[in-house]
């Protein structure tokens, strides 16, 4: 049974302007996108600025209620069975947000763990291991609020980690990192997979999304135009699309399926 089970997924937003919400209108944020994630996969969902990718990932970690469709992440619906669902995931989102800056990083790390109720002696242990594992041993007593933007986005990832999820939903997560800490951040991606945490990222870097997802989904304007591995997709592209001489790259191939089409 795959981990994740999304089919015929539709969110939509109702929008007005003013106080008494005027002129409504629908916005199709996703329309009826289907795909599955198998257990220990790193599965990427890739889109631009608008297609729906956060509003999928709200859905699945049960932020929002579908609009209709079939949403269930570890055999249960996200909305209505959240319960049994929430204590087994976590999230990540890109950016400084979800720290406490003027807490060291262990303190913050204390405090989630507080909130999933993990007995002190489990959750002393763990705080010194998921700080070995992001590379922070030496600054776990650090304020974040002196931390480099790579820094605080591992810490995340800790926090992320804090109740051992079955599952971890990554927004974007090395979004404004140098090279160099958008690198540390994808090796600890793959550590963290390597230990049996299925993940799903989303993110704008195809290098990154050739790297580590075995299979990708594109979506485009609230609709999945493609679902495959990224040599499949690769080699779909049309090579009188692309004069280099190179090889061909997965964001040649995000380019041509996003802005024309497969197969064009």
């Amino acid at each position: 049974m795959p981990i994740i089970e999304v089919k015929d997924l539709v969110r939509d937003f109702v929008v007005g302007d003013g106080l008494f919400n005027r002129n409504k209108k629908i916005i199709h944020a996703v329309r009826g996108i289907s795909f599955s994630v198998e257990k220990g996969e790193i599965f990427g969902l890739l889109g631009q600025n608008g297609a729906g990718k956060t509003t999928t990932i709200k859905m699945m970690i049960t932020m929002l209620a579908p609009t209709s469709g079939i949403c269930k992440v570890l055999g249960y619906d996200s909305f209505g069975q959240e319960k049994m669902i929430r204590n087994r995931i976590n999230f990540v989102f890109g950016g400084e947000y979800g720290l406490y800056r003027r807490l060291s990083a262990r303190d913050n790390l204390k405090y989630f763990a507080n909130l999933y109720k993990i007995p002190r002696k489990v959750r002393d242990a763990r705080i010194n291991e998921l700080l070995d594992l992001v590379g922070l041993s030496d600054r776990g007593d650090t304020r974040v609020e002196t931390f480099s933007k790579g820094m605080t986005q591992r810490v995340q990832i800790a926090r992320g980690l804090i109740n051992s999820p079955e599952v971890l939903f990554m927004d974007e997560p090395t979004i404004g990192l140098d090279p160099i800490g958008a690198e540390m951040l994808r090796k600890t991606i793959t550590e963290i997979n390597s230990l049996g945490t299925t993940v799903l990222l989303t993110t704008h870097n195809m290098y990154e999304a050739d790297e580590l997802c075995g299979r990708v989904a594109i979506i485009k304007e609230g609709e999945l135009i493609t679902l495959d591995t990224p040599a499949n997709i690769k080699n779909r592209l049309t090579p009188r699309k692309i004069e280099r001489v190179e090889e061909i790259t997965l964001e040649d191939a995000y380019i041509q399926l996003v802005k024309g089409g497969e197969g064009e």
